[in-house]
């Protein structure tokens, strides 16, 4: 009998960011159905949590998933809570390699948009990665958790390493950037969600039309790395890109609208968020934030201050019941 099958239940719980797409380039479509991309990924301070809490004696197949009482009302709907969603995934994965797993019941507190373009399923992915590590007492080592990762999907290895990163091949190739203070936005979140696939399909339309072969994108733009570094909010207003957006603004042509509204209420510059559809605006400082988020709020928009970057994947608590 395994240890955890015979000790009393425990409760790891693990909160995770969701992150924003400070410069997002996408080549052209290859043969194999993705497109390479070229990404600066920045995790701010909104989070997930999941709390993994394990059913001894039970087998390492026995997993279940519930939503937090806690959660942001009305992002729980559509989360799929069987084999669909990526934490039961990440659970499986890691069972496979854990000497001492057994049954985990796996609680989500939702708080990123869902299909918002924040990686919000990805944070869930990753959190259940560090979460079960812990319960199973794994002792995987980050980059072993990264490797498990990147096959979930191409935004989960970012959960787990959060603060500034760039993103190549499909994303999932990161090396971390260096940006030592965090900056200030305010993200707009959108009540309709955009599903990836459904994105990029309109992104290589609207391509088509134009008649225009992009190229592969190789690297981050060097000014965007620069501004990062030195924290020059300014400066990144600047050059924030998105390949996406146009796509994003073609199937949801309201995203203009708030585009427009953020930069009338004076944020330095505004860009789509991956797929979509959150908006972030990118503010000047912390005061500068609250008061653009509260002047979007007056004018009907689910505004919220967020900084950036933070840490990924992080143990909050480890409860023995």
């Amino acid at each position: 009998m395994s240890t955890s099958a015979g000790a009393g239940a425990r409760t790891v719980r693990v909160k995770a960011p969701g992150k924003i797409n400070v410069s997002f380039r996408a080549g052209p479509l290859r043969e194999d159905g993705y497109h390479s991309v070229a990404s600066l990924y920045l995790a701010v301070s909104l989070y997930e949590e999941v709390a993994a809490t394990s059913k001894p004696g039970t087998p390492s197949t026995d997993i279940t998933v519930s939503i937090g009482s806690s959660s942001v009302p009305g992002l729980a709907a559509g989360v799929p809570l069987d084999e669909r969603n990526l934490v039961v995934k990440a659970a499986r994965l890691l069972a496979e390699v854990s000497e001492d797993a057994c049954g985990v019941h796996l609680e989500i507190t939702k708080r990123v948009p869902v299909a918002g373009g924040m990686g919000g399923g990805s944070a869930d992915a990753a959190a259940a990665l560090l979460a079960c590590d812990a319960l199973w007492r794994s002792g995987l080592s980050r980059e072993e958790l990264s490797h498990l990762a990147a096959e979930l999907g191409a935004d989960v290895p970012f959960g787990l390493l959060g603060g500034a990163a760039i993103g190549l091949g499909v994303g999932d190739e990161l090396t971390p950037a260096l940006a030592p203070t965090p900056l200030h936005w305010v993200l707009v979140q959108s009540p309709l969600g955009l599903s990836t696939p459904l994105v990029f399909g309109e992104l290589d339309r609207l391509r088509a039309l134009d008649g225009g072969e992009p190229a592969t994108p190789r690297a981050v733009d060097a000014a965007v790395l620069s501004a990062l570094r030195a924290s020059d909010a300014e400066a990144l207003a600047a050059v924030l890109v998105n390949d996406l957006q146009p796509a994003s603004i073609s199937l949801v042509p309201q995203l203009a609208e708030v585009l427009a509204d953020g930069t009338r209420f004076g944020a330095l510059a505004g860009v789509v968020s991956g797929s979509g559809p959150t908006v972030a605006l990118l503010a000047a400082d912390e005061d500068h934030a609250l008061v653009l988020a509260e002047r979007l709020a007056d004018a009907g928009h689910n505004a919220l201050p967020v900084h950036g970057p933070v840490h990924g994947a992080k143990i909050v608590s480890d409860l023995h019941h």
